[in-house]
Order: structure tokens, then sequence, then C-alpha cells
């Protein structure tokens, strides 16, 4: 095996003092220029020929910083559309000449304190605890050790720092925007569960019904399981009535499949019979249905660059002061069932 480059090859090569080669080379992560553009071209073409790379060891001795960041997860990195989150943290974190280490514990508590243990051996200069809902969570505390953003989640007394949907803002938007299309009678077709995205959205909407004074009819709300096969049971229930609403908002779009489903086997039409709104923006499914799906996007990607933000930053607050508890805007993308 042949021998790996040092330092003092690489400055030996470009015809500078170590010193030099190495604030060239140490310029990519510090930000710190010492020497003449010319010099650090020079330095780093050669380092790149011979294959050169840092000590990390010996670098982290000399910042005390592991230019890493952890990042655990219960189920997203096997979501689908979840996924944006990793895809964000990780954009971000690179921007920043962070590296992201990802660890997915399919929700087993053993493997998740021993992550964490884990990442703090190596001392990652924070953590992005993240997770498949919306809800709150209790993480081992030893997470307390470094730096911490909740990501989609949040501890019930609020002290540590986290990033969530405005689930109440994007149940607001979605009715909001059927009543601008002219719909007074708008069914709604939510989760039986009591978790935060259920009761924020049911006050979206109720919100935006009240804003625009429409009266609440209660008998237009319909509770099921949140698949699609939820969604189909609540929309005949709901369309088959002889007052039916003229449009739907849907808890989410794996719902408003089963409504698409339920408003053909009834023989009506989307828009002209009946509008429909979905929420999360799954791709999968609202560009893909016909019509297009028109559904709140989750703002997922942002989310995951918020919380990368924050620990780079240092912005994560210390115990004296309150915790940031941050609410990001969930967009309407407009489609064709609207």
């Amino acid at each position: 095996m042949p021998r790996q480059p040092t330092l003092k090859d690489v400055a030996r090569e470009a015809g500078v003092s170590v010193t030099t080669a190495s604030s060239v080379i140490n310029n990519r992560v510090d930000g710190i220029i010492r020497v003449s553009d010319e010099t650090r071209e020079k330095v780093l073409q050669v380092a790149n020929r011979l294959g050169y790379r840092p000590n990390l060891s010996a670098r982290q001795m000399r910042t005390q910083k592991s230019y890493t960041i952890g990042f655990i997860t219960d189920e997203i990195a096997t979501t689908p559309f979840a996924g944006r989150i990793i895809r964000g943290a990780q954009r971000e974190a690179w921007k920043h000449g962070k590296l992201l280490f990802v660890v997915n514990t399919d929700g087993d508590k053993k493997i998740e304190e021993r992550a964490v243990s884990m990442l703090l051996e190596r001392n990652v200069e924070g953590i992005i605890y993240a997770t498949e809902y919306h809800r709150p969570v209790q993480p081992p505390p030893s997470i307390r050790e470094t730096p911490v953003v909740l990501l989609d989640c949040f501890v019930e007394d609020h002290s540590l720092t986290s990033v969530v949907p405005d689930e109440v803002g994007g149940g607001f938007a979605a009715t909001s925007a059927l009543i601008q299309r002219g719909h007074r009678r708008i069914g709604f077709i939510h989760h039986h569960k009591e978790i935060p995205a259920t009761v924020g959205r049911r006050a979206g909407y109720l919100k935006a019904l009240k804003e625009h004074g429409i009266a609440f009819d209660e008998s237009l709300v319909c509770v099921d399981e949140g698949v699609a096969s939820g969604g189909y049971r609540s929309a005949l229930a709901l369309l088959e009535r002889p007052d039916r609403p003229t449009a739907l908002f849907c808890w989410s779009d794996h719902m408003a499949m089963g409504a698409y489903d339920a408003i053909r086997k009834l023989g009506l039409r989307i828009p002209e019979d009946v509008a429909v709104v979905g929420f999360d923006n799954m791709e999968i499914i609202a560009s893909q249905l016909h019509p297009p799906l028109t559904t709140m996007q989750l703002p997922y990607y942002e989310m995951g660059q918020w919380a990368v933000r924050q620990l780079v930053g240092g912005s994560i607050q210390t115990s004296d002061e309150q915790p940031i508890q941050h609410r990001m805007e969930c967009t309407l993308v407009v489609r064709q069932s609207t």
C-alpha cells in the first residue's frame, strides 16, 4: 500500500512552508485567508493531485470542533416524503462545511439512547432530533449535553428549541382557498387520533369558517383512520346526503386519494361537482391523481435547513432564556382539483 501524502509533502511540492500549506488547507473550514489567491490555488492543486487528506483528529484537537452534526430519526430515513427533511438539513450543513451523521432508530428507545451516547463520544457540534410526524417526545436526557434542535416534534415543557409545521395556519389556508373559490358547504375529513396535526388543522378549518362568516355545521365533519380507506368512507358519508358539501378538505393526501374514489363511485366530477384539497403534498400521490390534487405543502425541507442554521449559528439559547418554539408556514400548492 502506497504511503499517504503528508502536509510536508504538499508544502515541498508547492514550494511553500508547512505553516503556509496548513493555513491554506484549514481555510476550507476556518474561512481565514492568510496567503495570496495564487499561492492558495497552487497549494490546493498540489493537495488534490497528491490525494492529501487532512488529519481529522489533529484538526479536532486544534479547533475543538468535529465539523459534524448528529441527526437522530425514528422512521424518517425510510419515509419517502419526509426524507426532504434530511435533504434540507444535509445541504444546509454542507454549506457550512459540516457533515450530517444520520442515525435511524426505527423508534427503538435503546438504540436511540445508544445513538445519542455515540454521537456525544464523537464530539458532535449539536444534535437534530426528528420524528416521522408532529408530536410531543421525550428524548434521552443525555441529549441535553450538547446543543439540540427538535424537528417536527417538541417537549411538553418547551425546554428545548423546536421547529414544527404551523398546523393551524395550514388548515386555515386550505379552507380559505376553498371559500375564496365560492364554496360555503365545506366538508372536513380528518384523522381519528388527537395528535397535533389533527387538532391544529381542525382549529384552522374552524377559524377560516368563522372569519368568513360561515356557520359551523358539525354534520360536515367526518372522522376516520388517516388512510385512503378512511377518506373513502368519510367522503361517501358526506356526499351521499341530499345536501352534500361542494368541497372537501382532507386531513392528508392519503385521505384525499380515498375521497377521489368515493367521488367517482357516486358519478361526480372533480372539481366541477366537488372540489378537493389535501394536506402533505406527497408528490407520489398529489401530482399523480387525476386531476392532480391541490394540497398544503408541509415545510419538511425548510425545517431541516432551519434546524441546522440554529446549531451552526450558535443561536440555541442558554438555560436562562426561553428556547425558540418555531412554527413554520405551510404553503398551498394549487393544482386542478379546485
